[in-house]
């Protein structure tokens, strides 16, 4: 049977989502909806789907499930309405900036009965996936820190800063959440520190460009979190876990894993450029489980709850940052 689905955002994460709905056997993209009704019809033409608009791709029985890549602000109101239409939500983080309106995303779901997931897409990242699994499977013992880097190469337009929501919740939400996929303890407590170091124009609008988050669990473990808004040698991710009886590390992916060895030394390829081809793999591995769970199989998507947590974790980064003192996670 193929579950048909609506993408409601034909942007470069739509575009995304798009192309690896379009290949999977057993899912069919049937409407592509945005506010750029061109755009929208692009890329429907690019992959054979129709753009329409979003009180027909919802009135549409055959419709199963909606993905969302819009912008933040709209996430709210498209995941009532789904929810309203009876229809499955997969939605791109975060489900909103405020606390408030992101309890809401759930309890409407909850209330229409419907499943809502959260993109958190990293999770999905063969090399993370497994180091969870690793974890899970005792390999190093009970984990007592986890060491996360994430640095972007270049930071993004003024204006995007602008309405980000900070730092916190547009870029550490990411790696909030696999703190807490990872330490499988919730964060008790939450120390954030930042300052821009890379461009004076991020401090105008109210916000920092390099930071580094502390969270530790009431059992003891500990979660550092290393930020930068640029970074000269490229999108640098990289993870650690220490454990009672070993180590876990994720290094950064290059395009191949050729190594030059000469007399100059050992030289291998720069890490990848940006997140579209560093997580490739990762936003196809969570498409196919989204598809997979609107076919009742198994899955390991983030729910709205992760949704909640991490930006409650985020929150409370902002909180600490601005008081210069450790705050409660909650």
């Amino acid at each position: 049977m193929t579950i048909n689905l609506c993408l409601f955002g034909a942007g470069r994460i739509g575009q995304i989502h798009a192309a690896n709905i379009a290949r999977h056997r057993q899912a069919k993209l049937k409407y592509i909806v945005d506010v750029d009704p061109a755009a929208a019809a692009r890329l429907a033409a690019s992959i054979g789907a129709s753009a329409g608009d979003a009180q027909a791709a919802l009135a549409d029985d055959d419709v199963r499930g909606v993905v969302i890549a819009t912008s933040t602000d709209t996430h709210l109101s498209l995941i009532e309405a789904a929810a309203s239409a009876g229809k499955a939500v997969f939605c791109e983080k975060p489900l909103d900036l405020d606390e408030a309106k992101a309890r809401k995303c759930i309890s409407l779901a909850e209330e229409a009965g419907i499943p809502l997931f959260v993109g958190f897409n990293r999770r999905y990242d063969p090399s993370f996936r497994r180091l969870k699994d690793d974890i899970v499977a005792g390999r190093i013992g009970k984990v007592e820190v986890v060491s996360i880097t994430s640095r972007d190469p270049s930071p993004p337009p003024e204006d995007y800063i602008r309405r980000s929501g900070g730092m916190f919740r547009d870029m550490t939400i990411h790696d909030l959440d696999m703190a807490r996929w990872l330490l499988a303890e919730e964060p008790s407590s939450v120390f954030a520190s930042g300052s821009c170091l890379v461009d004076p124009k991020i401090a105008e609008a109210g916000d920092v460009d390099t930071a580094v988050v502390v969270l530790e669990t009431a059992g003891g473990a500990f979660c550092q979190i290393t930020n930068s808004r640029r970074c000269s040698y490229g999108y640098d991710q990289r993870i650690e876990v220490f454990g009672a009886t070993g180590m876990l590390r994720a290094d950064n992916e290059t395009a191949t894993r050729v190594e030059h060895a000469s007399s100059a030394g050992f030289r291998r390829e720069p890490a990848l450029p940006f997140f579209l081809e560093r997580y490739r793999q990762a936003y196809q591995l969570e498409m196919d489980d989204f598809i997979r769970a609107l076919a009742g199989g198994e899955h390991r998507l983030a729910n709205g709850e992760d949704g909640l947590r991490a930006l409650i974790l985020a929150d409370a980064a902002e909180r600490s940052r601005s008081t210069a003192r450790a705050v409660v996670a909650n």
